[in-house]
Parts: C-alpha cells; structure tokens; sequence
C-alpha cells in the first residue's frame, strides 16, 4: 500500500494567532509534526497543505522540506472542511501520476503525538475498514453526566438506557476523537466523508498525548509538559 501523509495548516488561525509556526519550546509548532512524519514516510510522500505563503516559506527553509502547492483560497476559510482538503491534495498527486490507497492526516496542533502513536495506529489498518482513528477516554459520559435541554429542562443524553448507572466507572466506556492522527482508506474517502464512514477503528492515547492547541490555555499547557518532559529526560541522562 503506498501511504500519503498530509499535514494541513490553514493561515487564518484566530485563537492562536499563527499557531502553526509559532515557536513551542523552541520549535515551530509544525515542525513537530514534520518530525514525526519523517521518522515513517520519504519526503516526497509527506505534504504539507497550506494557503499561507509565510507557512510554506517557513517548512521549506527551517524544515528543509519542499511545499508542493499552496492550497486555493476557497479551501482556506473558515467553512473549508478536512475531506475537500484531502481530495484536493490526493487530485494534485493523481494529475502527476501519483495514486495512493492511504492517506494518513496529522494535525500539527497535536505536538504530543509521537511517531509510535502513528505507527501503532497505521498497524491497525486494513483496506477492509475506511479509518484507523486516534481518541481519548472522554471524561463526559452520555450515559451518566451528559446532558441535553428538552422543553426548558435538562435529560439525560442517554435516558433510555436500560441500566440507570449510579457511578461513573459502571457506565459504558466512551470515546472522542483526540485530532492526533487519522489513517484514512483513499477508496473510501472518494465515496463519502469522514464523518459518514461506517467501519471505523479507534486507536487510544493518553490524556496527555492527546492535547489539542486550540486556546492560549492549551499553548500554556503544552508549554508546561513540555518543559516538565525535558526536565525529566534530564535527570535521566
């Protein structure tokens, strides 16, 4: 099977202002990502997606690897969506005689995913499923402490449940998609959208491993991880 992965990075950040080269510990926050990619796929099998010509200048001169596009404008606002994104990057590939059977999606606002997560994660795979999906245990739980509003009251998300769950632990264990990494069935992804695959995988990581920047706070928090992980290493050595 030959393997595309794709890192995108759309320009227009607003809760992080330019989050993705912003420096983290030193690093711009892409390059970990770039990092990880490099440490399983060949250059020329890595791309970087992006419609900020500041973003690309930066992967081609600090991360030594070539930009192959920059990405339309209409796959840059807000409204743009992941699966146009994908087609648009595995079109580029297909109009130079490039095929794929698989694209693996690493977000770069996933600093914590490591090359062995996306390794385990693409063990999973097979052509006989459409994704390998990357989540976290969720701490809120449909069946115990989740709740919706119906005519001016909060319920249960989950009322009809057979079993009425008095502790947290009893209830069924559930799952949320963590941003970290998506292997995903090229032959699937042309018929329909991620959000509509029906035979999906699910690879869990760690809390920790599973921060997503999305908020100062969330920089702030990595920051601290980050510098806590280094300090530890130290020690060790």
């Amino acid at each position: 099977m030959k393997y595309l992965c794709v890192i995108p990075a759309r320009g227009g950040s607003k809760g992080i202002p330019q989050k993705n080269i912003k420096p983290l510990c030193g690093k711009p926050l892409i390059g970990y990502s770039i990092d990880t990619a490099r440490k399983l796929f060949k250059d020329e099998d890595i791309c970087v997606s992006t419609d900020d010509v500041e973003i690309a200048a930066l992967v081609e001169q600090h991360c030594k690897l070539s930009v192959p596009f920059i990405r339309p404008d209409y796959l840059a606002t807000d409204n743009s969506g992941t699966y146009d994104v994908l087609l648009h990057a595995l079109d580029f590939y297909r109009n130079r005689g490039v095929d794929y059977d698989v694209v693996v999606l690493l977000q770069p606002t996933s600093p914590f995913r490591s090359y062995k997560h996306v390794e385990e994660a693409i063990a999973l795979y097979s052509c006989c499923i459409d994704m390998v999906v990357s989540v976290k245990k969720s701490e809120a739980n449909p069946y115990y402490n989740l709740f919706e509003e119906k005519d001016g009251f909060l319920r249960l998300s989950k009322p009809d449940s057979e079993i009425k769950f008095i502790r947290r632990q009893d209830a069924p264990e559930v799952y949320e998609y963590n941003g970290a990494v998506y292997v995903i069935n090229v032959t699937s992804l042309r018929k329909e959208s991620l959000n509509q695959f029906k035979k999906v995988v699910k690879y869990v990581m760690s809390q920790e491993d599973s921060l997503d920047l999305d908020t100062p706070f969330d920089w702030q928090m990595a920051e601290f991880i980050m510098n806590n992980r280094i300090g530890l290493y130290d020690k060790i050595i």
